[in-house]
C-alpha cells in the first residue's frame, strides 16, 4: 500500500502496545506501517530493523534472541523471539526474517485469525482493529503456537526463580503456610 499522506518516523522500538509491524512501500524503499492499540505509524525502518533496535534497547541481540529460542526450543527457521518477558512482548514472524515481506505480529495481541482468500490470513487483534496479512492461517497458527510455547517456557522460568527467591527472603513466612497445611490436610482427614 503506496501511503503519500503518512508521516514516516525515523526511530521506532517495539512496546507493549504494538500489535504488528508490517512491511511498507514507500517511493521504492521497504519501510513499516506499525499498528499500535491505539494508533498506527509509519517509520523510515524496515520490519527487521525494528525488531533489531527493540531487541537491543530491551539489553539483548535479534541474533541473541534467536539463538534462545533455538536453545529452548530447537526451532531454527522463523523463530518466535521474546523481546522483554516483562512486558509480555513475543513477536513471531510470518516468513524467513531476511525476506522482504516478513510482518512481525505480536502474540499478545492476537484475538482470533481466519483464512482468507488467496492463502491469506486475516487477523483481528484484542483491540478490534484487523489486518490481513500474506500468510496461510495453516502457516499463522503454527507460528501462533510456537510462541505461546516460548512464552509458556519462559513464564515458567520466570515464575520458578520467584517462587525460589521468595523462599530466600521469606523463609519463615514458608514454613508457617507449610504448617497452615498440613493443619488443614488433619483437618480434612476427620
Amino acid at each position: 500500500m503506496e501511503n503519500e499522506q503518512a508521516k514516516y518516523l525515523d526511530h521506532y522500538v517495539a512496546n507493549r502496545f504494538t500489535m504488528a509491524i508490517l512491511p511498507e512501500a514507500h517511493r521504492g524503499s521497504l519501510f513499516s506501517r506499525v499498528i499500535e492499540a491505539e494508533q498506527e505509524v509509519f517509520v523510515k525502518l524496515t520490519p527487521q530493523d525494528i525488531i533489531n533496535r527493540s531487541c537491543s534497547y530491551f539489553g539483548s541481540s535479534y541474533e541473541g534472541r534467536k539463538a534462545a529460542t533455538r536453545d529452548l526450543m530447537g526451532i531454527t527457521h522463523k523463530p518466535p523471539i521474546v523481546i522483554d518477558p516483562g512486558n509480555h512482548m513475543y513477536f513471531f514472524p510470518t516468513s524467513s526474517s531476511s525476506r522482504r515481506q516478513c510482518a512481525w505480529i505480536s502474540h499478545a495481541h492476537i484475538l482470533q485469525y481466519t483464512a482468507a482468500d488467496f492463502d491469506n490470513t486475516d487477523i483481528i487483534f484484542t483491540n478490534g482493529s484487523s489486518v490481513t496479512i500474506s500468510v496461510s492461517s495453516t502457516s499463522f497458527e503454527n507460528q501462533l503456537f510456537r510462541t505461546a510455547q516460548l512464552r509458556t517456557i519462559i513464564t515458567a522460568r520466570i515464575e520458578e526463580e520467584h517462587r525460589k527467591m521468595n523462599l530466600v527472603l521469606f523463609p519463615k513466612e514458608k514454613q508457617t503456610n507449610l504448617i497452615y497445611e498440613q493443619i488443614i490436610r488433619e483437618l480434612n482427614k476427620h
